[in-house]
């Protein structure tokens, strides 16, 4: 088969044939590997040169295009439209490469600009009507001012109305829009923190940890268990590698990935005519698609948007769905809306009709009559637009936009919104241990060497491993007397057995370990205390490997297969993993490790010595991980002839022969005991799920304070956990707090027992196999630090970026606090909403002039007040600590409790009565009777009404009983900006707003006026805080309940489904 024509650059376009969809004869077309290492000018084992800036290579035959280069020379297809996306130096590392093939960088969707968030502002009924009025309303303003005589001295001024009521709308849509462009650019920040992940590439023959941007084609990338694959490829090696294509074919089958060359060769030895189509070997990874097993490496073929992940993620255009909060405060928003809209309603017939029976009468001329109806009609728009509490959703989408970057302050980075608010009523923690709870910084502190030969480490590094070193059997010999000490092939076999049988690796000779924190600890030891002088690769690349299969959470081990040296059909199976799981499989045992590498068989006084060991090493809350091997025949595969090296892991796991167990101390994370104990004060049960053996789980779960005193708590292992029936599950679960030796399908059976019991279940995760459970839970954590897999943190809702549960209990305090903001925002909005509809239908209907309370310039600012930026302020409070100190909100509790009925009816009462009593009693009471003066009583009811708003906006800081308003009030900058920012603004209007806001300058006892009776509402609060909560809350109810017949029926099933 031919490869890349007379050595050729491969183009894009070629390499694209290889993938959409999956075509080995391409493959075969292009010559294999050797013909894409060559075509790609890459190194199949070393990867890409580090050097790199400009590719030699003669254009493909098949390319349609070719570009001139500034020296003349015939360039490659596309380089000259892609060089445009570079941006680079052309003596830049891969420049040429990334502008034939562009880099790994995935398109972003597309953000609307701010003409689009205008018009999304703008784009609402209600707006449209009101612009129409406000324009009719200045077409007669300006044919009154300009077309109809005036008396001497009458300003001019019939057309300012009009202009005012468009200058609100413009603010408001201003305003709208500068908060929803706000909104997107911090959840763009939060996106591209989400990208941020790294990938180990070979790259002149060292591994390197790289961001998937810097991906490149040509690249040899690393791949295991957990990996989201970063760009399309071809698989170069692979031990058992299982891909996960459902993302991106829609097929739910686990895909058995192979080699190149083992594809190409047997395309090869095809006979006559066949379909490429049902050709099972599948060398191809796709981008997007996750390893289930195995490892490998892969050479990249397509990026970027050529590949395939990228092509799909360019066609999506999703938008995010609204929040379960979201939802309930969008059902409470239409039950005001329609009950304000019906109040509009009655308003507008109750004008109309007046305006009817007084027109007979009417003398003014037709100009006049026609602005008053529209007057009319204005006022009934304005009541409808202060009425719709757009104000609501927005309140919702700030706080969870603040509460995710703040989050992100404090390690968690916050995936799925929905998961801010509904981590505030989580009332069980299903948590890993290693990482989570403990350091992950493991390190060897004991280990047991065949029968007999104990080594210690002391000094001791915690005080609960103090017990294992003064255990029977225990020289106390330190480990670095282990070189010393044991025979040369023993310690030889120790050395091959950590360094071969493992996937970690180190950068450069010295450097810290990269990969699983246990297999770090062992290579440690290794290299400190076995003589391993030389890097992992070497060590490695000196053993014959022939199979490797990697660990997985149910088998937990993991094994590689080895030739013998001088022998090709006997090999050896290096296999590590959970200590007692190997140790029944054992049947053998090093005899003297001191002298020889002499194996005899395993009595049951050497395997209860052994057993006692690793029980004693538990209790010590030490991780112990044994080492086992066995030597076997590689067996003839009878159909080639040729040596069959794929092994199945359970027909090694017998007959093996003891080597060691190692004792792996982690250290508890500090402040984890008082996280625990603070979930606890929270009502949030915490439960340990774990790999470990009981009595590891067992101690740390003790050091923790997870497992109680009193004996009540509940201890399993997986086994007998999975053993258990429905109903002793039911009867188990409750006080289930440790889950040791268990299976990733154990922790999502107990997340499912919980969720039906009807609690509200988070979960830890790192793995692969974790995924499921993540995905049940109704809040998932994964690990972003170094422990987590690709496929975890996909499928979770929140990344805790230091892997650290201390995170958690802030997840759970800023989750509580988004609710508490919402609520306190709706508090304040719906005794505004309350207010203003009633004062402006009971004074327009009781004014001989049908003239309202409030004009409809001054009502549309305090709809900018109430809707905008009262949202700011209300809805961005910092949680405070004791928001922890309460239990858990049931799913289904209403957003506005009784204690926020008795506030919102208190309010409303006090703010009804003072501005109707100054609105119609002000004259007698203030003794006004001039024009000028009565003036200045509208003025004084507009200015006193703000300011009862501004000091509820105080009031309103805490929605529940507690008296003191003003706690932490300075923490929250955006509370104090907009307060100073509405004050000024009112100021402001009141001294220049003049005509337009129908105002005039107020002296120094009627600004006295309204900030004193403005500052009752503080008082008020004070004192209905302390009346009894039932009364208000059945008045609330029914005011609810007078509601609800208004929204249509549709809304309220929707409203039943949400809720169920």
């Amino acid at each position: 088969m031919a490869g890349s024509p007379g050595g050729a650059l491969l183009s894009p376009e070629q390499l694209s044939k290889l993938h959409n969809p999956k075509n080995i004869l391409a493959l075969c077309e292009l010559g294999g590997l050797a013909g894409l290492e060559k075509g790609l000018r890459t190194d199949l084992q070393s990867g890409l040169n580090d050097g790199e800036t400009k590719i030699p290579w003669p254009v493909a035959s098949d390319a349609t295009t070719t570009t001139t280069t500034a020296e003349g020379k015939a360039g490659h297809p596309l380089a000259t439209s892609r060089s445009l996306l570079g941006g680079s130096s052309p003596d830049a590392p891969f420049s040429e490469r990334k502008r034939i093939f562009l880099d790994n960088h995935l398109p972003i969707k597309k953000q609307p600009n701010m003409l689009q968030l205008l018009w999304a502002a703008y784009n609402d009924p209600v707006l449209f009507l009101l612009t129409a009025a406000a324009i009719v309303s200045l077409a007669i303003g300006l044919y009154q001012a300009l077309g109809t005589p005036h008396k001497p001295g009458e300003p001019s001024v019939e057309w300012v109305e009009g202009v005012a009521i468009l200058v609100a709308v413009v603010v408001i849509v201003l305003v709208g829009s500068m908060n929803d462009w706000e909104k997107q650019r911090q959840f763009r920040k939060l996106n591209k923190k989400q990208l941020q992940r790294d990938v180990h590439v070979i790259r002149s023959g060292t591994s390197h940890l790289t961001p998937i941007s810097a991906v490149l084609v040509g690249d040899v990338v690393h791949l295991g268990p957990g990996d989201i694959i970063p760009a399309d490829g071809v698989l170069i090696t692979g031990f058992s590698v299982m891909c996960d294509e459902s993302s991106v074919t829609g097929e739910g089958e686990l895909v058995h990935k192979v080699p190149g060359d083992e594809a190409f060769n047997a395309a090869g030895a095809k006979k006559g005519p066949w379909d490429p189509r049902v050709f099972r070997h599948d060398p191809f990874v796709l981008s997007g698609t996750k390893v289930l097993d195995g490892v490998g490496t892969f050479v990249v073929t397509a990026t970027g948007l050529n590949s395939t992940y990228g092509k799909v993620l360019a066609s999506l255009r999703d938008d995010p769905e609204p929040t379960p909060l979201q939802v309930r405060l969008t059902t409470v928003a239409k039950y005001i809306a329609y009950a304000g809209g019906a109040i509009a309603l009655v308003l507008f017939a109750a004008l109309f009709i007046k305006f009817l029976v007084q027109l007979p009468h009417n003398m003014e001329t037709p100009a006049d009559k026609g602005r008053e109806f529209v007057d009319i009609v204005i006022i009934t728009l304005t009541v409808l637009v202060i009425a719709v509490p757009e104000g609501l959703p927005l309140a919702v989408t700030l706080s969870l936009a603040f509460a995710s970057m703040r989050m992100l302050k404090d390690q968690n980075l916050v995936r799925h919104l929905r998961a801010c608010e509904t981590m505030g009523n989580a009332t069980n923690i299903c948590s890993d241990k290693t990482g989570t709870l403990t350091q992950n910084r493991m390190e060897v502190a004991t280990c047991l060497v065949g029968p007999s030969l104990h080594f210690g480490a002391p000094p001791v590094i915690s005080p609960a491993a103090a017990s294992v070193m003064a255990g029977p059997g225990s020289d106390n010999a330190s480990l670095k007397q282990v070189a010393a000490t044991l025979a040369p092939d023993v310690r030889g076999l120790l050395r091959q057995s950590i360094a071969v049988n493992s996937v970690a690796f180190e950068k450069d000779l010295g450097a810290s370990f990269i990969g699983s924190n246990t297999e770090s600890a062992l290579l440690d030891f290794a290299r400190t205390h076995l003589g391993m002088y030389r890097t992992v690769k070497e060590e490695r690349a000196e053993a014959d490997t022939t199979q490797v299969i990697p660990f997985n959470a149910m088998r937990q081990c993991m094994a590689t297969v080895i030739r013998l040296p001088g022998s090709k059909s006997r090999c050896r199976v290096l296999i590590k993993g959970a200590s007692e799981v190997l140790l029944a499989k054992c049947s053998q045992t090093i005899h003297n490790p001191m002298e020889s590498h002499q194996v005899t068989q395993q009595s049951e006084q050497t395997r209860q010595t052994v057993t006692d060991t690793i029980e004693r090493y538990a209790r010590g809350a030490l991780r112990t991980v044994c080492l086992a091997y066995r030597d076997l025949d590689l067996p003839e595969d009878g159909e080639a002839g040729s040596i069959k090296t794929a092994f199945a892991l359970n027909d090694l796991l017998q007959d093996l022969v003891f080597v060691a167990v190692f004792g792996i101390e982690d250290l508890l994370r500090p402040g984890v005991p008082e996280a625990v104990e603070t979930c606890q004060r929270a009502g949030v049960t915490v439960r340990m799920v774990t790999g470990d053996s009981i009595q590891t789980a067992i101690a740390i779960a003790k050091q923790c304070g997870i497992l109680a005193e009193n004996g009540t708590d509940i201890c399993l292992e997986g086994a007998e956990f999975r053993s258990m029936g429905e109903d002793e599950l039911r009867r188990v679960v409750p006080n289930l707090k440790v889950l040791a030796r268990s299976s990733p399908l154990d922790k999502q059976t107990l997340v499912a027992q919980l969720q039906k019991a009807g609690e509200i279940v988070a979960v830890t995760g790192d793995g692969t196999n974790d995924a499921a459970a993540l995905s049940t839970a109704d809040i998932s954590f994964s690990m972003g630090g170094t422990t987590g897999t690709e496929i975890a943190r996909e499928a979770s809702s929140i990344v805790l970026m230091n892997d650290d549960f201390t995170c958690i209990t802030k997840a759970i305090m800023w989750g509580r606090g988004v609710t508490d903001s919402v609520r306190k925002f709706l508090q304040f909005q719906v005794t505004i909403t309350i207010t203003s509809v009633l004062l402006t239908l009971i004074s327009s209907i009781a004014d001989p002039n049908e003239q309202s309370i409030l004009t409809p310039v001054q009502l549309m600012w305090i709809n900018l007040f109430q809707d905008t930026m009262a949202a700011l302020a209300l809805a961005t409070d910092v949680p405070r600590p004791r928001l922890l100190n309460r239990k858990p909100e049931a799913r289904l509790a209403s957003l506005i409790t009784v204690a926020m009925w008795k506030t919102i009816i208190g309010q409303s009462i006090y703010q009804l009565a003072v501005t109707l009593v100054l609105y119609f009693g002000g004259a007698s009471i203030l003794n006004y009777h001039t024009d000028d003066e009565q003036q200045q009583l509208q003025t004084l009811v507009f200015n006193t009404f703000v300011w009862l708003q501004v000091f509820n906006m105080y009031n309103n800081r805490q929605y529940d009983n507690t008296l003191n308003v003003f706690e932490g009030v300075l923490r929250n900058w955006l509370f104090v900006a907009v307060s100073s920012i509405m004050i000024g603004a009112q100021v402001l209007i009141i001294f220049v707003g003049g005509a337009a806001f129908s105002v005039v300058p107020l002296n120094g006892p009627q600004w006295a006026i309204s900030l004193v009776l403005g500052v009752i509402t503080l008082p008020i609060g004070f004192l209905t805080r302390l009346l009894p909560d039932e009364p208000f809350g059945r008045l609330g109810r029914f005011l609810m309940g007078l509601c609800k017949p208004l929204v249509p029926r549709r809304w309220r099933r929707q409203e039943t489904s949400s809720e169920e």
